[in-house]
């Protein structure tokens, strides 16, 4: 999807309009946080925070490795 999209000004800031494709394809409403990046090649707009995946990425490795650890923990 190549499309433009126009700046308005909403009171004192500036946005753009998101099409209903494009809130689908991103499944997200009105309301939803979404999350704008730098990238080589400009900017990656996504609905989940890059930074929340790599903390819970991380603690699912720490899990997995110290699972008999974390079970007696649990006890």
């Amino acid at each position: 999807m190549n499309k433009p999209l126009k700046i308005v000004k909403i009171g004192n800031s500036s946005g753009v309009v998101l099409p209903k494709e494009v809130l689908a394809k991103l499944r997200v409403e009105a309301g939803d946080e979404l999350h704008l990046s730098d990238t080589p090649d400009g900017v990656h707009l996504t609905a989940h925070d890059p930074e929340f995946a790599a903390k819970m990425e991380l603690a699912e490795k720490i899990m997995r490795e110290d699972r008999d650890i974390l079970r007696e923990l649990a006890k």
